[in-house]
């Protein structure tokens, strides 16, 4: 049976790169677009399938689509900003999700990302799609384990690293955030709602004289491996640079690196070490 893939686009690089790979392969490819998360350049490039721009809430539409175009597979790629109640829609087929993820009567703005989007993957795999991560597209995505680059953690940024695995754990556990920002074991700040960039840009301002501080990004405990994994890239290097940091450590095999030679590069150039960790 020939693969159909259905690709639900936020914003950032993660999309376009898997639109590139898959219309070099050849393979069949459908975007879903939403309105205020896809970057509209994204609708534009050359798809020999076709795309439909739409709102989280118009689940029978998106339904409909993914269906009459026979996708069989549904890969979430790039950033989404998590819409409030007041800003959805809710079609029949919404409305009928909603109450089968228990959110009902806690509202959606309840809960953690991690547990709605479990609950979407698994309401997607009843009618009938398989949801595959990014990293069964393209290959080299996922960090590896150890040092990736010219420079190393020496013994007290091993320290900071280790305190910000352990808070980051903490975080995952409570479905809050994936990252953490830590300089001679002081927690500068912690990822919620803002993301990663707005973590760094805060944390900038609050750093303190002496050791620059790492950034350490991870997945959540029990987190899917096909939706909302860590990511990092070119930019992500360059705002940790500005932060004042020293190093970036990532969770290997479970976070994303977009084009990893030029982001060990980039770490290389700025005097970044870059460090894949097994989780704890």
């Amino acid at each position: 049976m020939t693969q159909v893939f259905g690709l639900f686009a936020g914003c950032g690089e993660l999309p376009r790169k898997i639109m590139d790979h898959c219309h070099a392969q050849g393979q069949p490819l459908f975007l879903i677009a939403f309105d205020g998360q896809t970057d509209p350049e994204l609708a534009n490039l050359e798809n020999k399938q076709g795309h439909i721009w739409t709102h989280f809430g118009a689940v029978g539409n998106i339904l409909c689509y993914l269906k009459a175009n026979n996708v069989t597979h549904i890969v979430m790629a790039g950033t989404m900003r998590r819409p409030s109640w007041s800003e959805i829609k809710l079609d029949g087929k919404g409305t009928r999700w909603l109450a089968k993820l228990s959110l009902a009567k806690m509202g959606l703005t309840a809960g953690g990302d991690d547990g709605l989007l479990s609950g979407l993957v698994s309401l997607l795999k009843e009618e009938g799609f398989d949801v595959i991560s990014p990293a069964d597209i393209l290959e080299d995505l996922r960090a590896p384990e150890g040092v990736m680059g010219l420079h190393h953690p020496e013994e007290a940024d091993w320290q900071d690293i280790l305190r910000g695995r352990e808070v980051v754990r903490l975080l995952g556990e409570s479905d809050v955030g994936q990252a953490v920002v830590v300089q001679e074991g002081l927690v500068l700040g912690v990822e919620a709602i803002e993301g990663t960039e707005g973590l760094l840009a805060r944390c900038g301002s609050l750093r303190r004289k002496g050791r620059g501080g790492v950034l350490v990004k991870m997945a959540k405990p029990h987190q899917s491996q096909a939706v909302d994994l860590p990511t990092i890239g070119v930019a992500t290097v360059h705002q940790a640079k500005a932060a004042g940091l020293r190093g970036i450590a990532v969770e290997a095999r479970s976070t994303q690196i977009l084009d990893q030679k030029a982001v060990v590069q980039a770490a290389d150039e700025v005097g970044l070490y870059l460090v894949g960790l097994l989780p704890s």
